[in-house]
């Protein structure tokens, strides 16, 4: 891979980051920023010395940090970009903890990795729908403060459009499949049957939307659900009230006093601690007189503490323990993955291309304007040996330089297109 092509000339593209597949949870926890802190975040970054553009897009699943990068000669005393430092010294991790777990992406690859990325090819729910809404999320705060602009700005509208041609073109997302599903789908296999079963919703963003959807398709017929934001839970209790389904809202302020009316708690809250410790499973245990209680924890950072597991009757389930689960659709999805695949791999040259092409512009415009001058100074010169022409002359004289001319350029104009594409495959 050739650093040549860069989104423009003398800058490069870099992406950085931890996933499922590179760090444990107890790692991406560490680095996970909050919606309310996103842009501080992407400010922050785009203030470090070397980067021009940047974009920070953080998930329950992942952290990763696209930028554009200064690429100057040393002789020109530029301090280098260095995001592993940011990673460092903005979420007072240190370098050992994290260096392990870091993958880079440079170029064609980095625009590789954020099509397959936005296209739910590098989720832990392989064809989930949330991520592309995610990534569009991280754009609109990019460009709210500034840290997107017009080279960022091109290659995410391409991504978007990639992302929707993926899902268009294959049936990758052809059943709605997202963690709040297979949280759900485990616990279904947990009992056996959700009928009659009460589950506890804590939070009430996104996540907990689509767990309330799913546990009402899987039969679920008693829903309490507990939000900071009371008004916010209420909403969300109104809208899955039905005559098989009934809800409730408990208050954030008595969740400790009636959590134990639930069989499963599932919980996505935003909080930076734990909601739920050991002493509180044990705690419920005694008041549910020792009946199981099962917690599917799918926030980021989490919000049950690890430790209730060891309270006999409490199952603790993190995101990290979904991948089983998830793992089952992914077999059903391979056919569809390789179709996708195909469609990023040209997508990745179409874009690709484009780049080259516009590395060679500057050249082809200053070759043409050369021509032209020459063109003109020449026709100048004539006009005193031509005497008076007719418009109709004039006109025929002006038609025949400039196709002499643009035959003459043909071949230079086309060594520096091929020029710029050898200097890429090299």
């Amino acid at each position: 891979m050739s650093d040549h092509n860069s989104p423009t000339p003398g800058h490069k593209l870099v992406l950085l980051g931890i996933n499922h597949n590179t760090a444990p949870l107890d790692v991406r926890e560490r680095l996970a920023i909050p919606a309310g802190r996103l842009a501080d975040a992407t400010r922050t970054l785009v203030h470090q010395p070397g980067i021009r553009e940047g974009l920070i897009l953080s998930t329950c699943n992942r952290v990763e940090i696209l930028t554009l990068q200064e690429d100057a000669p040393a002789a020109d005393n530029h301090t280098p970009a260095d995001l592993p430092r940011f990673l460092h010294e903005y979420f007072s991790v240190t370098p050992a903890a994290l260096q392990p777990h870091l993958y880079e992406f440079r170029e064609r690859e980095a625009i590789r990795h954020l099509f397959r990325v936005a296209s739910s090819l590098d989720s832990m729910v392989l064809g989930e729908p949330q991520i592309l809404g995610q990534v569009k999320e991280s754009y609109t705060v990019a460009r709210e403060v500034g840290a997107v602009q017009s080279n960022l700005e091109a290659l995410l509208q391409r991504t978007f459009t990639v992302a929707k041609r993926v899902r268009t073109e294959t049936h990758i997302g052809s059943s709605s499949v997202s963690i709040a599903s297979v949280a759900v789908d485990l616990a279904r296999k947990i009992f056996g049957s959700l009928q009659g079963k009460t589950v506890l919703i804590v939070g009430a963003g996104k996540m907990a939307d689509l767990a309330a959807r799913h546990l009402i398709q899987q039969g679920a017929t008693s829903i309490l659900v507990a939000n900071r934001t009371e008004s916010r839970a209420q909403q969300i209790a109104d809208e899955f009230r039905s005559p098989t389904c009934t809800t409730a809202v408990i208050p954030f302020d008595s969740l400790y006093d009636q959590a134990e009316r639930a069989d499963i708690v599932i919980t996505s809250t935003g909080s930076p601690q734990k909601i739920f410790s050991r002493s509180h499973g044990q705690h419920f245990l005694q008041r549910r007189r020792s009946r199981p209680m099962f917690f599917i924890d799918i926030a980021v950072p989490r919000d049950v503490d690890p430790s209730m597991n060891q309270v006999e009757g409490c199952f603790v389930y993190d995101i990290d323990d979904l991948q089983q689960v998830a793992a089952s659709h992914l077999a059903d999805r391979s056919r569809e993955a390789e179709a996708a695949e195909n469609i990023i791999t040209n997508e990745v040259a179409k874009y690709q291309q484009r780049l080259i092409s516009r590395d060679a512009v500057p050249a082809i415009l200053a070759l043409q304007q050369a021509a032209e001058a020459i063109r003109e100074a020449e026709l100048a010169r004539a006009a005193k040996r031509l005497g008076n022409l007719t418009p109709e002359q004039q006109a025929a004289i002006d038609a025949l330089t400039r196709s002499l001319t643009a035959k003459l350029l043909h071949p230079q104009l086309t060594a520096l297109r091929q020029s710029a594409r050898n200097h890429d495959e090299d």
